[in-house]
């Protein structure tokens, strides 16, 4: 039965570079933030230093982007979810769906325009980041809270790494490859999630907790025979950051024999330069390099019809309503 009540949902992304041209001044938004860029006198810092990092990696970061089309994804694939969302929670409830995205376009400022003049009872934050970590979720929170100072009930979702959704839809990813290949016993899994520097898990970032009940959950639901390990990737700079790498796993596995692997990129809701270029171009050629001649990347999430009821479902708890049906 549907519910008359009326819900604005703003859905939080890092967003990306649509262009080659926007490169640049994305890298500069992200290297502005004051949740990534933090030290002893960093407000002084940070901006010149921003200008300083983005002009300096400006030029390899573009050329990795021309070889996955000229631009990220990631807004289009955002979107699609946004309207798939609004489709699922058509039976229950009166929803409007708005993306957020903390370093380009359409930016959190954007968003909340976009609401200026809709008429709603509840507004719900829905990050799509599945692992609470200050870098994102908490970063996004601290831009809303920044500009935006709500008039109704605000329900917020931190996190959702354990959402039985979510899970299933990340085991019908990774049974969907294992079914195109042959003897799919002997592929070694490879849980791959984005990186994050010591600095704050040592202050308490609950992200690799999280990550790791992701993929001991991911692995029950799936019940594969499969050997596996869980490693981390797209460091940048020179400080400490979560440990195995990527890269050292694929060397460390090349060593002990193993030719046949499938990368899971187990915290990414879309695709992005990590999986199409990272993953899918740079890693693959270096897994090929040392031999490994049978290598496999999991498809992300995208509009998965069990993410997308994931969502839903975490919406319709937020307000207090029934969860969703079947997709």
């Amino acid at each position: 039965m549907r519910n008359e009540k009326k819900i604005a949902i703003v859905m939080f992304q890092l967003g990306g570079p649509d262009t080659l041209e926007a490169v640049e001044p994305f890298l500069y938004n992200l290297f502005s933030d004051p949740d990534i860029i933090n030290f002893p006198g960093s407000f002084l810092a940070r901006k010149p230093l921003a200008k300083l990092i983005s002009t300096m990696r400006s030029k390899s970061v573009r050329l990795k982007y021309s070889q996955i089309g000229g631009g990220s994804p990631i807004r289009r694939l955002t979107e699609q979810q946004a309207r798939a969302l609004e489709q699922a929670l058509r039976p229950h409830i009166v929803a409007r769906t708005v993306v957020a995205m903390r370093y380009w376009h359409p930016s959190t400022r954007k968003a909340i325009a976009e609401l200026e003049g809709v008429a709603f009872d509840e507004l719900v934050l829905l990050p799509l980041y599945p692992q609470y970590s200050y870098a994102t979720t908490g970063s996004s929170f601290n831009e809303w809270n920044r500009i935006h100072k709500p008039t109704t009930p605000v329900r917020v979702i931190e996190k959702f790494f354990d959402h039985p959704d979510y899970i299933a839809a990340i085991v019908e990813r990774i049974n969907g490859v294992l079914a195109r290949v042959p003897q799919p016993e002997d592929v070694h899994l490879v849980f791959s999630a984005h990186g994050l520097p010591m600095v704050l898990v040592e202050k308490g970032d609950p992200y690799p907790s999280q990550i790791e009940a992701t993929v001991k959950l991911v692995r029950e639901l799936g019940a594969w025979p499969n050997p596996h390990v869980l490693c981390y990737q797209s460091k940048v700079g020179p400080q400490k950051w979560l440990q195995p790498s990527l890269l050292g796993t694929i060397d460390n596995l090349a060593a002990e024999g193993v030719r046949r692997v499938l990368v899971v990129p187990i915290a990414f809701l879309t695709e992005h330069i990590e999986t199409l270029h990272e993953i899918n171009i740079e890693v693959r050629g270096h897994a090929h390099a040392r031999g490994i001649s049978d290598y496999h990347m999991m498809p992300a999430l995208n509009d998965s019809p069990l993410l997308i009821r994931a969502l839903a479902d975490l919406v319709l708890r937020s307000v207090g309503l029934p969860p969703a049906g079947p997709p």
